[in-house]
């Protein structure tokens, strides 16, 4: 499904909640063939990854529509969660399916011989968190609000957040307790290419706003761009589990930020002394440059590389992404620098001359100073002329 026809600068002057970022409608996909068609898993060289970290002792929030706790794939990886609409679910009801969806792409485990049917997710030994707070796909200012401040009294260590909603003062206060709190945020750009402005909570400064590119590595031609742009994940025909006990296939941002989510929690669990913006920089850092040399509007920082993001030397740099790329250049240390020791600081640069300003001043000067001679012999004249017969 999509996000609402109307763009997003008409939806935060006349709406204030929260739309589920659509999954692609597709053919269920059949159980004994849902591992083979997760491409992506390929792509990113999860099997790698695993041999590194697997997410352990790392808990993502979901904030959804609930999530099926009992399919097979992600049974164990659910914990008793919060649940706006009913609470003795406590979040183990997914009626929309996003949920399940985002679920399994962050921690599923599989199941059979091995685990080795089934669909796997990038933190297969993460905890999920899940926040159900929708109805009719949409989650309210209020909700979204209260869902963060939830998975922060929850001390999470990831939240994912697979929607777009308008500016709010409240989720505005919400996302900035949850930086405060150590968290790393992900949220999906947005299914909307033809809108000039990302959505909240992706736009926020801090939060990692993730689009979407296919099997070809370019961007999705479904994701909505912007200069606060993150990075970007696999996101078209992903398949992850579904809310009936099956597999669907998804395309879009929801599934992308899925997808970052459980690479943040495999970089938690594989180096728990990090900062929360520590890890984003190691995501940031270790990215696959696309497009425009460095950040740009579309790919952000560039591809998600997981395998480097876990391995690579990474010196220590600024830490969360700032609104704009103009203003997020990190100049990196040498590369001998160990990742986790803080770099020396730089030496500053002078001040640049002004002289502008110093122009401005000596013509100043030089008013004052014909003013201060031309007047006083001006005055000596018309003194002298006055007193001819």
């Amino acid at each position: 499904m999509t996000l609402p026809p109307h763009r997003f600068n008409r939806l935060a002057a006349a709406v204030a909640s929260g739309v589920l970022l659509a999954l692609a409608g597709a053919p269920p996909v059949l159980a004994d063939s849902d591992r083979e068609h997760q491409w992506h898993l390929r792509a990113l060289h999860v099997a790698e990854a695993h041999k590194i970290s697997q997410g352990e002792g790392v808990t993502v929030a979901v904030i959804d529509s609930g999530v099926q706790a009992n399919h097979r794939d992600l049974t164990g990886n659910i914990l008793p969660g919060v649940d706006f609409l009913d609470a003795k679910t406590k979040g183990w009801v997914d009626t929309n399916g996003h949920g399940t969806a985002m679920a399994g792409l962050i921690a599923g485990h599989g199941h059979g011989a091995g685990d080795a049917d089934g669909a796997l997710g990038i933190a297969p030994k993460a905890k999920i968190l899940p926040i159900r707070g929708q109805k009719d796909n949409k989650l309210s200012s209020v909700e979204i609000a209260d869902a963060i401040t939830e998975a922060v009294r929850h001390h999470v260590g990831v939240i994912s957040m697979s929607f777009a909603t308008s500016a709010d003062e409240a989720t505005k206060r919400a996302l900035q307790q949850a930086i405060d709190a150590d968290i790393v945020l992900v949220a999906a750009s947005g299914n909307r290419p033809d809108d000039i402005f990302l959505p909240y909570p992706a736009k926020y400064p801090g939060v990692v706003a993730v689009g979407a590119t296919g099997r070809d590595g370019k961007l999705a031609p479904v994701t909505t761009t912007g200069p606060e742009m993150v990075l970007v994940a696999p996101g078209v025909q992903i398949v992850s589990t579904a809310n009936t006990g099956g597999y669907r296939t998804g395309t879009g941002t929801s599934d992308s930020t899925a997808i970052v989510a459980g690479a943040a929690a495999l970089i938690r669990a594989k180096y728990p002394n990090l900062s929360a913006a520590e890890v984003v920089h190691r995501l940031t850092a270790t990215a696959t440059d696309k497009g425009a040399p460095g950040r740009d509007r579309e790919y952000g920082y560039g591809s998600l590389d997981l395998v480097a993001a876990l391995t690579a030397d990474v010196p220590a740099g600024a830490g969360q992404p700032s609104a704009a790329p103009s203003s997020s250049a990190v100049a990196l240390p040498d590369p001998t620098t160990d990742g986790d020791t803080a770099a020396a600081p730089s030496t500053p640069k002078a001040a640049p001359v002004n002289w502008t300003a110093i122009g401005v001043v000596v013509a100043v000067l030089l008013i004052v100073i014909g003013v201060m001679v031309g007047l006083p012999t001006w005055l000596i004249l018309r003194s002298r002329r006055h007193r001819k017969p």
